[in-house]
């Protein structure tokens, strides 16, 4: 059985893997860094090359959330809080990307990969909070946000311990971080609305 630095390392390599990177190089031989917000989240790709390369890399962030989750799962004891541990060091892998130079994404969907693994009642609730504020204000940052916010005190309610509701402190604190850009824009009236693929016409 692997080591558990070696496990925080490949949930590292995992959660580096540039999915909105490569996506756009095969989709559209563009690289997304240069385009829209410069992000390579799946909300980036979506705006600047359409529904199927963004709900492609939305598969793909997720994905690589769960998946060192699921296989720790399955081949070793781990501790919930060694999950947890595993799990930020993929989020961390996605923000801060060993193959983009340190570049990356806001590490939402990726989080919500992590969470399906570990915490799946708290991660359902927060996606129906991310969509029920996208829709009502049609800012992906601020539906972000107000799930990340709603994380720590749903692991609490579900879970009922104080050691596993600080480390989902740590991952709403790092989604806030990441978002600080996307508030400021916010506070100036500056972020740039979602619109739902049947809505782009009148866009």
């Amino acid at each position: 059985m692997l080591s558990y630095p070696i496990w925080l390392a490949v949930g590292y390599l995992v959660g580096s893997f540039p999915s909105g990177y490569i996506i756009g190089r095969l989709w559209a031989k563009k690289d997304i860094r240069s385009l829209g917000s410069g992000n390579i989240g799946a909300t980036n790709v979506y705006r600047n090359l359409g529904l199927t390369p963004g709900a492609t890399v939305l598969f793909l962030d997720i994905a690589k959330g769960w998946l060192p989750i699921w296989l720790a799962k399955e081949k070793t004891s781990f501790s919930p809080v060694e999950l947890i541990g595993l799990g930020l060091a993929t989020v961390v892998g996605h923000t801060f990307s060993f193959w983009l130079k340190g570049r990356g994404g806001k590490g939402v969907a990726t989080s919500f990969g992590v969470m399906l693994g570990l915490f799946l009642q708290p991660a359902i609730v927060c996606f129906l909070i991310w969509l029920a504020v996208l829709s009502l204000v049609r800012y992906v940052s601020l539906a972000s946000v107000a799930g990340a916010v709603a994380l720590p005190f749903l692991i609490y309610f579900f879970e009922q311990d104080w050691i596993l509701t600080a480390c989902g402190v740590l991952v709403t604190g790092l989604i806030i971080w990441r978002h600080r850009a996307n508030i400021q824009r916010l506070a100036s009236r500056q972020e740039n609305r979602f619109f739902f693929p049947w809505e782009r016409r009148s866009e």
